[in-house]
């Protein structure tokens, strides 16, 4: 048997993790027919049967399931072996593929960029911002950067949670001269609110010292983006909770002021998420330390 190509084994564990020979072509930038005629010279040479395909369906055989798992991690040391001498001549370099949600992106993500490229100039970043849930591992990422409010599922991802914000209830200087300032949670039952939903009729608030309350405000809008919530409480619509992700740059450049500053909403904490073997590799490592080196406030 002749030795394997190990560009076949790529496009094969591309197609794998694409879920079809199209968006793996896309993916790669190669015609889909290029990466069908690829794994089946594969399949020839081995003898067997990787993937059942018909024109409506791709999924793995049983050997070929037992296949993919060795190939995938034959990448994955692959890349790990050119990583290391590129290390060795330099610093990280090649493409790193991250995903995150709009808000993450725009609020938690999109500041840091910059100096990211700048430190690792020979590094490329890809990222993709969408509020779909994304399946990093059959979609290719490395790197998922999520915002969640409640604990994540148990999955075979590795997760490393980078920051915990929380809710702080914010209006702005114009709203606090019409209707005035609450001193104390119940004075907020006779504010006009800015809520995430209408459905969502009370805010859930602790003190510092571990007091808690549950408040009634007023709802007169409801918006389920951060952005929007913010631009309307600048406006003076009301008093609205935003994250402090969210709402530090608004309330350091006086657009909006904290209130009951001994009162929290809750809090959203930052995590991110990876493929085991794909978070072992050098470029992966040294992004993953940055975000967590310069979101961890």
């Amino acid at each position: 048997m002749t030795a394997f190509n190990l560009n076949d084994l790529h496009l094969f564990v591309q197609a794998v993790e694409s879920g079809s020979f199209t968006a793996a072509g896309h993916h790669l930038g190669i015609p889909k027919s290029t990466i069908s005629k690829r794994v089946a010279e594969l399949e020839e040479r081995l003898g067997v049967r990787l993937i059942q395909r018909t024109s409506r369906s791709f999924a793995l055989t049983d050997i070929g399931r037992d296949f993919f798992d060795h190939a995938q991690a034959s990448i994955i040391e692959a890349e790990m072996a050119e990583s290391i001498v590129r290390n060795r001549l330099g610093e990280p370099s090649g493409i790193v593929r991250l995903t995150a949600a709009v808000p993450t992106a725009q609020f938690t993500l999109a500041d840091h960029l910059a100096e990211l490229t700048a430190r690792y100039p020979k590094l490329k970043v890809s990222l993709h911002v969408t509020d779909r849930f994304v399946d990093i591992v059959q979609e290719g990422f490395d790197i998922a950067l999520r915002s969640h409010r409640f604990p994540l599922g148990d999955s075979t991802l590795v997760q490393r949670r980078i920051a915990v914000h929380p809710f702080l209830l914010v209006a702005s200087p114009n709203y606090i001269a019409q209707y005035g300032r609450p001193e104390r949670p119940e004075d907020i039952a006779g504010h006009r609110a800015i809520m995430p939903s209408l459905s969502e009729e009370q805010w859930r608030l602790t003190s510092d010292n571990g007091a808690e309350t549950v408040v009634t405000p007023q709802p007169i809008m409801a918006a389920d983006e951060p952005m929007v919530l913010l631009k309307a409480a600048a406006a003076g619509m009301g008093i609205t909770i935003l994250p402090t992700s969210v709402c530090n740059d608004a309330l350091k450049n006086g657009q909006l002021v904290r209130l009951l500053p001994d009162w929290t909403a809750g809090s959203i904490t930052t995590t991110i998420l990876m493929p085991h073997r794909r978070g072992q590799l050098p470029s992966v490592r040294a992004v993953v330390e940055f975000l967590a080196e310069r979101l961890a406030g």
